[in-house]
């Protein structure tokens, strides 16, 4: 509990932080330890053994529940088991920097990146699902565009500078992890990678879009290099790709940028 500034001037405390009692400290990182790992560290003392495993169950059901929610897909493809020991795993080696429950996705993704250690039977593909489970979200609850630069809705596409929505997620993958679920679940990622757009509509409903090698190159120019003009994008993936007839990509890509104009993923162009 905080105290006011006349408060601690009256105690005279203003300048000697409380200090709380060795044994109490002790005893809070032994609570917390056994709530984390009850196999690993033992019951704490003074605390009866069935109120201390009614806090332990609910610690582990609320982060299950909640992780279960963030990453649907994962959560039915593995067994009861398999979550279960994925659950504790996360809760022994991961300590969290945030507080808000909305960015414990990110947590999770931050431990199967850092921290998990392969195990026998884990999924090849579980890091690059979470991942795109877990964009899903984060796009859902973006507040990026709350300042947006700028910009005509209805500009020169081709001859502008376009405005990449800032909450449009541009993605590449080894694993179709938009097909991932329990009826497919590939052994081996296909030859070719998979490119994804996560977005935003105007109605706020989030949706994706599977895209080519070339769009996906487009969207990351348009992104990096803001005083590009599309024409200067395109032409510039027409130069990379060494190909025949740039005028050709040019004309293709006039249709793709009206496409994701109409799909909000590009908002219009810069003024």
């Amino acid at each position: 509990m905080s105290t006011s500034p006349e408060a601690r001037e009256t105690t005279g405390s203003a300048t000697e932080p409380a200090v709380e009692p060795a044994g109490f400290q002790q005893q809070q990182l032994a609570f917390t330890a056994h709530i984390r790992d009850p196999i690993a560290n033992p019951l704490p003392p003074d605390i009866p053994a069935r109120r201390m495993e009614i806090y332990t169950e609910i610690f582990f059901n609320n982060i299950s529940e909640q992780l279960s929610c963030n990453f649907p897909v994962l959560r039915r493809i593995l067994s009861d088991d398999d979550w279960n020991g994925l659950m504790r795993d996360f809760m022994i080696k991961h300590r969290a920097t945030t507080p808000l429950f909305t960015e414990i996705g990110l947590e999770f993704v931050e431990y199967l990146q850092q921290e998990r250690q392969t195990r026998a039977g884990d999924l090849p593909f579980m890091l690059e699902l979470a991942h795109y489970e877990y964009v899903e979200l984060a796009v859902a609850i973006s507040t990026a565009d709350d300042d947006l630069e700028e910009h005509d809705p209805n500009g020169d596409l081709l001859n502008g500078r376009p405005l990449v929505g800032p909450t449009a997620w541009n993605l590449s993958y080894h694993w179709p992890v938009h097909q991932i679920g329990p009826d497919y679940q590939p052994e081996e990622p296909p030859a070719e990678a998979t490119h994804l757009v996560v977005y935003r509509d105007r109605q706020d409903a989030v949706h994706f879009l599977q895209i080519n090698a070339v769009t996906q190159r487009l969207l990351q120019l348009l992104q990096e290099k803001p005083d590009f003009t599309s024409l200067d994008a395109l032409t510039a993936i027409a130069r990379e790709l060494k190909h025949p007839d740039p005028t050709s990509v040019t004309e293709a890509g006039k249709q793709l940028l009206a496409d994701l104009r109409q799909r909000n993923v590009i908002l219009g162009t810069r003024t």
